[in-house]
């Protein structure tokens, strides 16, 4: 990366911290889960530059993460900043850094990063899930990004998509440092895993699927290899094609075809789903106000009675904003879909 004013180089140089070289990680399941620099599933803006960052959360998991910023940006005036979360087993290369790219394009300094325990993320045992990190993790981005010197930290927003939109949401809840909450196609995943899609689970199924969770634990603790669920089928024939669900078709059609396949995209551990069950991201969504939240999501999205509930329980200045023939994945990056515009506005208007 090449800066044509000898002073703007020096003063990089000097936040290494923030810009620093970030080698492969080999973790303790012996995959290298770094690839190929730069390996995304978007084109990459010319206009916008993108450089690999990392930072830590409270628990000392190393975060790794992509900065987004315009590539004629002065970096020695402080600007607004918006961290973008990736929906929920995603990566970084995939829709979260999409939006942080476009964002960036739009003036904005912005951060898209792997939750711990996946992706290029420390942490371990890898691909576990613990809503208590995830929700930490948020702040810890906001930490980090609070204390680059380009940065205003009073202008920090925070952008959750899917899984993620809960998770910014129960950050924002309990962190006022973010000052701008949005989410697009969100999910809550407390509820999805209690009470499945439409609340469908009965209360005897829960307790069923809890039974062979702690079976699952009692096998992995005697030595077993853990469970990976892998939301996403790896592939879907002509044998199976009938038989599959059309959310599950529409997830695959993003996760599992050139469209948003990622080779860091490995799913989630099984026995994360328990614990996961005890997430209740809106139980404090009252104290995000006064500051402002946004709401995205799609028409015809199978996700959109979770905004539609967060909505109801969150106070003014709160928008619901609904994109007309939209599904949950359209808004992961069909870019004449998602509302950029609306995001640019929210975000430049709530993070004067």
């Amino acid at each position: 990366m090449k800066f044509k004013k000898k002073s703007l180089a020096v003063f990089l140089v000097a936040t290494c911290l923030c810009f620093g070289a970030f080698a492969a990680e080999a973790h303790s399941d012996g995959e290298t889960y770094i690839l190929k620099e730069n390996y995304k599933t978007f084109a990459a803006n010319p206009a916008v530059t993108s450089q690999k960052v990392q930072f830590h959360d409270r628990y000392g998991n190393v975060l790794v993460g992509d900065m987004y910023y315009p590539s004629k940006m002065n970096l020695q005036e402080k600007h607004a900043a918006v961290i973008v979360g990736h929906p929920y087993g995603g990566v970084k290369e995939q829709s979260s850094g999409l939006y942080a790219q476009e964002l960036a394009s739009r003036g904005f300094i912005t951060l898209a990063f792997d939750l711990a325990y996946s992706g290029e993320s420390g942490g371990t045992p890898r691909l576990t899930v613990s809503a208590e990190t995830y929700v930490d993790d948020y702040s810890a981005a906001v930490d980090f990004m609070g204390t680059r010197p380009f940065v205003d930290r009073d202008r920090i927003g925070v952008l959750g998509i899917c899984g993620s939109g809960g998770f910014v949401v129960s950050a924002a809840s309990i962190d006022p440092r973010m000052k701008a909450v949005a989410t697009v196609s969100m999910y809550d995943m407390g509820r999805a895993k209690r009470q499945g899609l439409n609340d469908a689970i009965s209360k005897e199924q829960l307790k069923k699927n809890l039974a062979a969770i702690a079976e699952q634990r009692w096998a992995e603790y005697e030595g077993a290899d853990p469970r990976i669920s892998v939301g996403t089928p790896k592939k879907i024939d002509e044998s199976t094609y009938n038989r599959t669900s059309e959310v599950t078709k529409e997830f695959y059609d993003y996760y599992r075809t050139e469209r948003g396949e990622h080779p860091n995209y490995k799913g989630l551990r099984y026995t994360s789903d328990a614990s996961t069950m005890n997430f209740f991201p809106f139980a404090l969504i009252d104290l995000i106000s006064p500051r402002p939240l946004l709401m995205i999501v799609g028409e015809n999205a199978h996700s959109k009675y979770f905004s539609d509930d967060a909505y109801a329980k969150a106070q003014e200045p709160k928008e619901l904003y609904v994109v007309k023939n939209a599904n949950h994945c359209d808004l992961y990056d069909q870019t004449d879909k998602i509302p950029f515009d609306k995001l640019e506005q929210f975000f430049k208007t709530n993070l004067k």
